[in-house]
Order: structure tokens, then sequence, then C-alpha cells
């Protein structure tokens, strides 16, 4: 659970917040939570999707819960510092999804005093660190990694397990194409 042990308000710092965690297990959720509460306390916000990202809406975030947030798409990282307009807060939903450049940009954003909430996998449906991902952990001040309920036995899951024989590393969507695993269970799936 985030503690939230963040810096005072008045700060001329930055910092990195990474949400992280399998399909299902409430990264957006956790995401729009917090930005509902930096809307609430009236600082300025931009949040960014990939343009990948179009499974319930073009431009706004949406959880697989239905809670949505207007949102800004970009086509890469260095897209973010064109949009940025001096926000006090920049979210990036479904990180995993962009360029090796994202953890330049954030580091560029947390350096000029912005507080940067990330939300993205860290592992692909093979089990492996997703995209800028890794990076991003390791940078980041605060690093939040939430997990979804096996659908076959109820335990915690970490593992985005999917469902059609697709082997690119990259392809949207939702309960459909994935289902969220345990570690055991997953490892069954995968042998079969």
């Amino acid at each position: 659970m985030f503690l939230e042990h963040l810096p005072v308000e008045n700060r001329n710092y930055g910092w990195i917040e990474v949400i992280c965690g399998s399909m299902f297990s409430g990264k957006t959720e956790e995401l729009i939570r917090r930005l509902k509460r930096v809307e609430f306390a009236n600082q300025s916000l931009l949040l960014v999707k990939p343009l990948v990202d179009n499974r319930y809406h073009k431009k706004n975030v949406v959880s697989h819960q239905g809670r949505s947030f207007d949102a800004t798409t970009v086509e890469n990282a260095e897209d973010i510092l064109k949009k940025w307009t001096n926000e006090r807060v920049v979210a990036i939903d479904e990180a995993q999804f962009f360029d090796s450049k994202l953890t330049e940009v954030v580091n560029k954003l947390a350096s000029k005093g912005v507080r940067v909430i990330i939300a993205g996998l860290d592992m692909d449906f093979r089990g492996v660190p997703f995209g800028p991902m890794p990076e991003l952990l390791c940078i980041a001040e605060y690093v939040t990694k939430v997990h979804a309920i096996c659908v076959s036995c109820g335990n915690l899951a970490q593992f985005s397990h999917r469902l059609n024989k697709e082997e690119g590393q990259v392809l949207v969507g939702a309960d459909q194409e994935y289902r969220p695993l345990c570690r055991h269970c997953y490892t069954t799936a995968i042998n079969q």
C-alpha cells in the first residue's frame, strides 16, 4: 500500500512515483485515485498515455472498472516534454508501451520540480521485464507494486497470462486476451 510519505508541498524539487503490477491489478485505478487528489488540490496536471492504447477510449485513460480521466495521447516519450506546459504534476499511464527515452524524459521533469506519477506493467505475458519499466523502477523515489487475484486459485497474482497464441510482445487487450495468474498457476499454464 502506498503510504504517501511525500515531501512537503512547498518544495522546489520533484520526484518519481511508479505504480506497477500485472493486468487487472488496479494500476490505473490507483493512478486515477492519486490524480483525483491532485485535481482536488487544484494542482496543475498533465496526464498522458501512448497512442497505441485505444482499448476503451481513444483519448481518456480508462480503468478496467470504467473509471475515466481526461488525457493527452502521445506517440513517443519525447512528445511528453512537448506537451508539458509547466504543470506541477505529470502522470503517465501504460508506461511499458513507451520507448527507452521515457527514463530520460521523467528524470528531466523531476529535475524541474515536477511530481511524476507513472503506471505500467512490470512484466509482459512471458514474465520478462517490459519496456522501460525496469529502469523506471530503479530511478523512482516511490514504488508501489499492486497485485491482481489469480483467477485459477485465488492467491495474489503477478503474471498476465495471454490466452491466445499471438507471439508479439504488444497486444493491447483486456479480459478476452489476458487473465491474471499467480506464479504456480502461470507456470502450470505455460507448460501445458
